[in-house]
């Protein structure tokens, strides 16, 4: 833990995205702050940290409470995957807890437009259904924890990518896997899907810029997305980008203006 001689006021980013790391590199440049990102540890090669970073989880909301008041938090920002729902839910009760602030980085939801192909599910299990009986070459960026639903439909040949390998390893007869980490450029997209002759994507709707490379190429291609829905969101004060999360913390704590800016 960090030391309590420091008297700067304290700010916990949950992180994991790029907001939280944007954000962490952001709030660095103000001497009146002390900034900690705290990592889940579900990837195991993270992107390093502008700041000091802490690894695992806290214990639920009960180890997120008492973290909050040992270290004399300020504010707590939740800048996780917006897929992470319970992590979301556990902050802001433990926040309120501990009479902490909090603020949501909550990136917008993917839109379909008109030339657009979607299907829209409520579930990994649901999405893999919406795939068809027939089989077919699907491209799939639903990350390691929700890829056992493929198993429900072994016909199809799957080209699988997440940034570390599944642990175990799937007991498909057709999967290719693909290790990368975004963010992806949408020619690089547009050219891995034909290498690949991918005729359907399979995905989360994460939103964002990092990844929605693949819905521009799959939109170019005519090829047709099943987009997971996201769980019901958390409550609580929001903003949809990390100026917008700047601003806030600048108003509301009197924040000087950022080295270098």
């Amino acid at each position: 833990m960090e030391s309590h001689n420091d008297s700067r006021r304290h700010v916990l980013i949950l992180g994991g995205t790029t907001e939280g790391r944007m954000l962490a590199e952001r709030l660095a440049q103000f001497s009146d702050l002390r900034v900690t990102v705290s990592l889940a540890g579900s990837t195991k090669v993270p992107i390093l940290q502008p700041v000091p970073t802490r690894f695992g989880g806290f214990g639920g909301v009960e180890g997120l409470t008492a973290y909050l008041r040992s270290e004399r938090v300020s504010w707590l920002i939740v800048a996780t995957h917006p897929f992470a729902s319970a992590i979301a839910n556990n902050a802001l009760e433990a926040a309120a807890r501990a009479a902490v602030s909090v603020l949501v980085i909550r990136r917008p939801p993917w839109v379909a437009g008109a030339d657009d192909h979607w299907t829209e599910a409520g579930s990994a299990d649901e999405a893999v259904g919406a795939l068809g009986g027939a089989a077919r070459r699907v491209f799939v960026t639903i990350g390691r924890q929700q890829l056992a639903a493929l198993s429900r439909s072994p016909q199809h040949h799957y080209v699988i990518r997440t940034v570390d390998p599944p642990d175990p390893p799937l007991s498909l007869p057709h999967a290719r896997y693909v290790l990368a980490r975004g963010p992806f450029a949408e020619q690089d997209e547009f050219d891995f899907m034909r290498k690949h002759a991918i005729e359907m994507l399979l995905a989360k709707n994460s939103g964002g810029d990092a990844t929605s490379a693949k819905l521009a190429a799959a939109r170019r291609l005519n090829i047709p997305v099943v987009l997971i829905r996201r769980p019901a969101e958390a409550l609580g004060e929001c903003v949809h980008d990390v100026d917008s999360a700047v601003r806030h913390l600048v108003a509301e704590l009197g924040l000087v203006s950022e080295r270098g800016v």
